[in-house]
């Protein structure tokens, strides 16, 4: 096999890459903004402005190709330095702790109040939030458009499907670390070593939704009837998990990053040339031809993307800074608080009518994120009992 070149002795011991940690604050930050931004889209939402951004359409149009793939792929990075100092029975009760308890917390008290406000704007429901939360225990399904119950997971879905994944993923990591598993890894490392040979592992991510597109046309978030894209970001957390699994990997996919840059520009031109073209010409006969070609186009766009972040992240993020250990252990209830803040606020400022998409935009999500830190400092942070209904350690 051709020589690598290696990081430090420092870099390649270390138990912790902290350009994953960077990674997923930014991610977790963006995914702030990106929930504000769904309030003034024309895409389905909780609660949404009559004023539409075509702008905040083509923005988040590429990140929702980015963000909650970027995230699952950590997380198997992460699965992979959790089960280096743990048992899988220890895994599995952490994981238990960890997500499946802040789970149930945020379905009983996390989510309900956006249900309630979304009906409140959709003039389903009147009353007080007190006569409302009766309605979370009919344990009826919500459905999209405020339609159905009052119960859900929300944005919870990935808490959900990161919980599935870990328990689902033991026997696979196992076999991963078995001689069988490493001799697949080494295989894996020559392939990784050639310029680009990362990228092919998206040959995987293409067969399963060229398999289970067909059946489950859409990302419902709702696991039973959402298995194409359950088994899309399986496939990424696996990959997390597969590519931090030697040091080596991180200084092969920094040295290629700008291959990695390159196909993910090709594809988000694509992306945006495609759309265009097909909104310009409905008449064409082979619709449905483009349409394949898209779909196909953006599951690579995902894969490149993730790969770019990681490249670029170990190259120039890699580093530890006195604020990184509390950002890290903030982001998590941030996110389970998040979206709740973005509702409850975007509720009164739409019902005001004071501000136009881009003011409003902005106070929503400052104001989100100043609400978000306060909670957290001080009524979870601090209290065990807040710390494990969030997650944390």
């Amino acid at each position: 096999m051709q020589s690598i070149s290696v990081p430090t002795a420092q870099k390649l011991t270390a138990t912790r890459r902290y350009d994953l940690d960077w990674l997923r604050v930014l991610a977790i930050l963006i995914l702030l903004f990106y929930h504000t931004g769904m309030i003034y889209v024309s895409w389905g939402f909780h609660i949404q402005s009559s004023e539409t951004s075509p702008l905040f359409e083509d923005v988040m149009r590429w990140l929702h190709r980015w963000r909650m793939p970027l995230l699952f792929f950590i997380s198997g990075a992460g699965t992979y330095y959790a089960l280096r100092r743990r048992t899988t029975g220890e895994y599995a009760s952490e994981r238990f702790k960890r997500l499946f308890i802040p789970l149930l917390f945020g379905m009983f008290v996390i989510v309900p109040p956006q249900i309630y406000f979304e009906w409140l704007f959709r003039g389903r429901f009147s009353g007080g939030y007190a006569d409302f939360y009766p309605n979370v225990f009919g344990f009826e399904p919500y459905q999209d458009g405020g339609k159905g119950g009052a119960f859900s997971w929300h944005h919870l879905w990935f808490i959900l499907y990161l919980f599935l994944y870990s328990l689902l993923s033991i026997p696979v990591f196992r076999y991963l670390k078995s001689p069988a598993g490493q001799r697949l890894i080494d295989r894996l490392e020559k392939l990784v070593a050639k310029p680009g040979g990362a990228m092919t592992f998206v040959g995987l991510i293409l067969l399963s939704q060229i398999l289970l597109r067909p059946f489950f046309p859409d990302d419902t978030h709702a696991l039973v009837n959402d298995w194409a894209y359950f088994v899309f970001n399986l496939l990424l957390f696996w990959f997390g998990y597969v590519l931090v699994s030697r040091p080596q990997f991180a200084q092969i996919l920094s040295d290629q990053r700008r291959i990695f840059l390159f196909g993910t520009l090709l594809c988000t031109i694509y992306l945006y040339a495609s759309r265009a073209y097909l909104s310009r010409h409905p008449e064409l006969d082979d619709q449905a031809r483009w349409e394949i070609l898209y779909h196909l186009n953006v599951n690579c766009l995902t894969w490149f993307s993730v790969l770019t972040s990681v490249a670029y992240g170990y190259r120039y993020l890699n580093v530890n800074r006195p604020i990184l250990p509390h950002l890290t252990e903030a982001v998590y209830p941030f996110y389970i608080l998040h979206q709740t803040v973005i509702i409850v606020i975007g509720y009164y400022v739409l019902k005001s009518g004071q501000f136009g998409i881009y003011g409003g935009f902005g106070l929503i999500s400052l104001s989100t994120l100043a609400i978000c830190v306060l909670v957290y400092w001080f009524l979870i942070r601090p209290f065990k009992l807040t710390r494990l209904l969030f997650g944390l350690k």
